[in-house]
């Protein structure tokens, strides 16, 4: 890929619209777009000053293809560092793509996914992390999500870990100038101070490490498993979540026999609620393999819903109390949440009698509703919400959410622990200085002060191919 030509694509998705916004960039992007490109002023857009926009008409020889406007960004105060121009024309696929060919005729190549933000991070616009976090919030879908992207979009994380890195790097350079002077046996670096850089580094690493369990959840959506045995509703419930009837509803035992998921936005966050075949002793070889798929999906979930029929609890609560130490047993670690179904069925006596055993026998969160009317739903949400822990979300803290920054920060903190036990012994500079330039690289990886076209290319082959 060469980056001294000038790219064009469409910034608009694919369809007919309104209007859709074609761009180009790179050194000729004016002067491609001067030829096809007739303001109604009359004056040549190379003449105009940047951040400026112009009516007028797209050309092709004497041909006039649609009336557009023209927006001008001359580098380096453009989204990506070069000359830019966004044409908006009407939405119709045939002038899109009567304009693009036009472009290409002209001089221009194709972009690339991700170019112009590639090119935006090679000029120096973004750091590699930013440049990341631009493809996050294009794919957010939800507030938590966006606000993650947002915060890293603006350099929150990498300015942390351009920080540490500037740090380590300063002591670095003195523990390198030592062996310079090794004859001398002269000490630059204070070694009480890089002691405390050290564990301060680590702290930070460590915060930043445990931040990304959170993270990740809250970008890609927090996995709810609804389990329980046949006909105590769960379908019913999920379609009550998603306000839809998404799953089919049957009186007949086993009607699920593979798992269904969908997503809702509650609260902000992204949920995706599962639903699961009923689990049960069956001899219907396709029920049993939707049965050993739950399992499956209760090892995915972060969130377990085991539901239960309350009209049907006073008959098999000792079967119900070992689902529920099973289920315990297996996943301990696992928010498990227990809801009475069917509720609506019930007297009031039989309810408070029903939540008194329950709080005895489960020791765990339990709830009631009937997903039929919708009676308990909305409270069953609020406590969804409550095992999310968006503390840090709210505080605006620095939160990871890329499995790339969170693999390099795990390497640089081995490094890191290296350094410390070699301090701990009293390791010469020069051992020291191994351990050091590899956090320091793992650090630069992150950022992109460090990085390969291998690299490059993996990470912006997921970017769509306007940006």
């Amino acid at each position: 890929m060469t980056h001294q030509d000038t790219i064009v694509a469409m910034a608009t998705p694919a369809g007919a619209g309104a209007i859709a916004v074609l761009r180009l960039s790179g050194p000729d992007a004016i002067s491609i777009a001067s030829t096809i490109f007739f303001p109604v002023s009359g004056k040549n857009i190379s003449e105009q000053k940047t951040h400026t926009v112009h009516l007028g008409t797209i050309k092709n020889d004497e041909r006039i293809i649609d009336e557009v406007l023209a927006t001008i960004f001359k580098n380096p105060n453009s989204y990506t560092g070069e000359d830019v121009v966004e044409i908006s024309c009407h939405g119709s696929i045939f002038i899109q793509q009567e304009i693009l060919q036009l472009c290409l005729q002209k001089g221009c190549r194709m972009a690339q996914a991700g170019e112009f933000t590639l090119r935006a991070f090679l000029n120096g616009k973004m750091d590699l992390s930013q440049a990341e976090a631009v493809a996050d919030l294009i794919a957010s879908d939800s507030a938590a999500s966006h606000q993650l992207a947002i915060q890293q979009m603006r350099g929150g994380f990498s300015s942390e870990i351009k920080q540490l890195r500037e740090e380590l790097l300063n002591f670095a350079s003195l523990i390198e100038l030592e062996l310079d002077f090794a004859e001398e046996d002269v000490e630059f670096a204070n070694r009480d101070e890089f002691q405390k850089l050290i564990s301060r580094i680590t702290q930070v690493l460590k915060r930043l490490l445990d931040s990304f369990a959170t993270g990740n959840v809250l970008k890609n959506g927090i996995p709810v498993a609804i389990v329980g045995e046949p006909n105590v509703g769960k379908s019913t419930l999920l379609n009550a979540l998603l306000n839809e009837e998404r799953a089919i509803v049957s009186d007949i035992a086993g009607t699920t026999r593979d798992s269904i998921e969908d997503e809702i936005i509650i609260g902000g966050i992204s949920f995706r609620f599962i639903d699961t075949a009923g689990i049960r002793e069956t001899d219907d070889i396709i029920e049993g393999l939707g049965i050993q798929k739950t399992f499956q999906k209760i090892e995915q979930a972060q969130v377990v819903i085991y539901l239960f029929d309350a009209q049907k609890f006073g008959l098999q609560d000792s079967k119900f109390t070992v689902e529920i130490q099973t289920i315990k047993n297996k996943y301990p670690l696992k928010n498990l949440l227990i809801v009475a179904n069917k509720v609506d069925q019930l007297s009031k006596e039989a309810l408070e009698q029903l939540k008194q055993t329950l709080s005895t026998i489960t020791g765990s969160f339990h709830l009631s509703l009937s997903a039929k009317t919708g009676q308990g739903v909305e409270e069953l949400q609020n406590t969804l919400l409550n095992f999310v822990n968006t503390g840090a979300l709210r505080n605006n803290e620095t939160i990871v959410t890329n499995s790339r920054h969170y693999d390099a920060m795990l390497k640089a903190l081995d490094e890191i622990t290296r350094v410390q036990k070699g301090m701990d012994q009293d390791l010469s500079g020069d051992l020291l200085a191994i351990d050091i330039r590899q956090a320091l690289h793992y650090f630069g990886e992150i950022t992109g002060e460090i990085s390969n076209d291998e690299l490059l290319g993996n990470i912006f082959a997921n970017f769509c191919i306007g940006k």
